[in-house]
């Protein structure tokens, strides 16, 4: 079992801490699994404790996976110089202190072997706390540059584990040396898609090119419009289901509706993909999205064609930074600014179509920036430095 004894993982005690978004929640939730099935191998069950922000994302999750759940109050720095944004800067700066008290206590009591923060706002202080007692601290980040608390919490870390090589150039440079690369931890069920019952829950024809189309579960009104303008032209060549969000499911069915009663059959719209998306990922030739953090990890690990369309609003331009780096390797399209039309839109995916080499080269390239195996290296870092203390 290599440094991790039987007597290492009986009892590992672990505070975990990230929330906010998806994109920091759900790497958490899946390392959580992970590591519950290690320990179950050993006959080993971790005691985990989810510190978070009351009736947030993380605490619904948490409940939803049997993670017993402390929320403390935090707050966070916003960079506007928007006034509202200021005045509620001066109010947060009352609740962070509040937060750390609330940090030290729970670390106090629960006395973890280790923490692991996958970012947020919420997990500075449960960082600091660790820091203060002395137990080893992971973070994690998911996207190429640091956000903010984790480029304050890397100083402080034990083990800084990033998702891409290129973020070690963000790492403050006393961090570098006590970070790794392990890649964003994804589903394990996303992994494990059948491409036939893919095709057979939508009635999709194996014969003809199969296209994607999510803007995430929230959907995306930009791709949906852009959509909306090309069926007509791209459905005599492929056939599409398209998560486009409950915002605008209403309007899509009357898009759906209209079509030419021979392309009709080829187009399928739902609010939001349930347990279908594995399946369906992996019966796409093309998958159209955006380029989210966990979005771009599933499909490189997945080795998909895509076509990416970034939000424009993301903190930093982080989707647009990844959809480039991903662009310039080969490994997806991008359609962003002046190039995100319907028209660019439908010569992308009709020139895809008809070239499956191109398709086939894409599709390596992006299985080659992807980590399919990210949260067992995640875990393995966690018990290594458990193991050390």
């Amino acid at each position: 079992m290599s440094i991790y004894s039987a007597r290492h993982l009986h009892g590992l005690r672990m505070i975990v801490t990230g929330g906010g978004t998806g994109g920091h929640t759900y790497p958490a939730l899946t390392t959580i699994t992970t590591l519950r099935a290690r320990l179950a191998e050993t006959g080993a069950e971790p005691e985990l404790l989810w510190v978070g922000v009351r009736d947030s994302l993380e605490a619904k999750i948490a409940a939803r996976a049997g993670v017993p759940f402390k929320a403390i109050v935090t707050g966070k720095l916003r960079r506007s110089t928007n006034p509202r944004d200021l005045l509620r800067n001066v109010v947060d700066a009352f609740r962070i202190p509040l937060g750390v008290l609330q940090a030290v206590a729970i670390a106090g009591r629960t006395k973890p072997a280790v923490v692991l923060s996958t970012g947020g706002y919420v997990s500075v202080p449960i960082g600091l706390a660790a820091r203060l007692f002395g137990v080893p601290y992971l973070l994690h980040e998911q996207t190429l540059s640091l956000g903010l608390a984790n480029r304050i919490l890397a100083r402080v870390a034990t083990r800084v584990l990033l998702s891409h090589e290129s973020s070690l150039a963000h790492v403050p440079a006393r961090s570098r040396e006590r970070s790794v690369v392990t890649g964003n931890p994804i589903r394990p069920e996303i992994l494990a898609g059948d491409r036939a019952n893919g095709l057979a829950a939508f009635g999709l024809d194996p014969a003809v090119p199969f296209v994607l189309v999510t803007g995430g579960a929230a959907g995306a009104r930009q791709i949906n419009q852009m959509l909306t303008a090309v069926l007509p032209d791209v459905l005599p060549h492929c056939q599409i289901v398209h998560q486009c969000g409950s915002l605008d499911i209403a309007e899509m069915r009357q898009v759906a509706a209209g079509l030419p009663p021979g392309l009709a059959h080829r187009y399928r719209v739902l609010d939001f993909i349930h347990d279908e998306l594995p399946d369906l990922l992996a019966a796409a030739d093309i998958v159209i999205a955006r380029s989210g953090a966990g979005t771009v990890a599933e499909l490189t690990a997945l080795g998909k064609t895509c076509v990416l369309v970034p939000y424009p609003y993301s903190a930093g331009g982080e989707q647009r930074v990844a959809a480039r780096t991903l662009a310039a390797q080969g490994a997806a399209v991008m359609l962003d600014g002046a190039e995100a039309t319907p028209e660019q839109l439908r010569h992308t995916i009709r020139a895809l179509l008809a070239d499956p080499a191109r398709r086939a080269a894409m599709a390596h390239a992006a299985a080659g920036y992807g980590r399919p195996d990210a949260a067992d290296r995640v875990v393995a870092e966690i018990l290594a430095v458990a193991a050390r203390r």
